[in-house]
């Protein structure tokens, strides 16, 4: 029997553009605001973490130094452990190595394709800090055990729901459980600004930490703005 050719195609990496884009980036232009700063920048950053259910976000421009800023600001470094599913994007794990940390890939679920909960007891070891949950291809992982695991061991617990933007657990978004959760707006994102990324976290204090090393460690709020203290980086939207 001859293959079908009536099945119709989703791709994956096709953003869809079929509403007022075009006339939001003329507005962009004439305002000058075309980066780091500006009106739909400062709204973004708002709406956003309302929407997910936590009150602070920051953009980033991509997903993936999000998730850097996010492992810095947890206060991972070299020599750390950081435990996270093997079936995901590369920069998940990128990311931790940056850090100087090393990530410690457990095996997926076959169910949904994330983090096999019932391998977390074998994997955590006193150098684990972190664990970093990802969603992957929308799928929420099972949170209730992963939170209950952490407490117990006193870990930081980071989502990284790239692929998980409107994706519920329970009645929640994810992105609202982790103490700090990593968004993408890539072109095949359910959100696209063609690149970009954002850190979202309920901590005030992890709040300024996110923005205070996205920005090249600029100080927040003091006089001396050209006075750097640590190595930050120019990951701005």
């Amino acid at each position: 029997m001859a293959a079908s050719t009536s099945l119709s195609k989703i791709p994956v990496c096709q953003p869809f553009l079929n509403g007022r884009e075009l006339e939001y980036v003329r507005d962009a232009v004439d305002s000058t605001w075309i980066s780091s700063q500006g009106k739909y920048l400062e709204r973004f950053e708002r709406e956003f973490p309302a929407y997910v259910g936590l009150k602070h976000g920051t953009c980033t421009c991509n997903g993936t130094t999000a998730l850097h800023v996010a492992l810095r600001a947890a206060g991972i470094g070299p020599g750390d452990e950081v435990i996270l599913p093997s079936f995901t994007m590369i920069a998940t794990a990128f990311a931790i190595c940056y850090c100087g940390a090393t990530p410690v890939l457990l095996d997926a679920n076959p169910d949904d394709w994330n983090l096999d909960v019932s391998t977390l007891e074998a994997a955590v070891s006193p150098k684990t800090k972190a664990i970093l949950v990802v969603h992957i291809y929308g799928h929420p992982t099972d949170m209730d055990p992963v939170l209950e695991f952490a407490s117990r061991h006193n870990l930081f617990v980071i989502e990284d729901a790239a692929e998980a933007i409107g994706s519920e657990y329970k009645g929640r978004l994810c992105g609202s459980f982790g103490r700090i959760s990593c968004f993408s707006f890539f072109a095949n994102k359910n959100i696209t600004c063609g690149e970009g990324g954002m850190a979202l976290t309920n901590d005030d204090l992890l709040y300024d930490r996110l923005r205070y090393l996205k920005n090249l460690s600029f100080p927040l709020g003091k006089s001396r703005e050209y006075v750097h203290e640590e190595i930050g980086y120019n990951y701005r939207m």
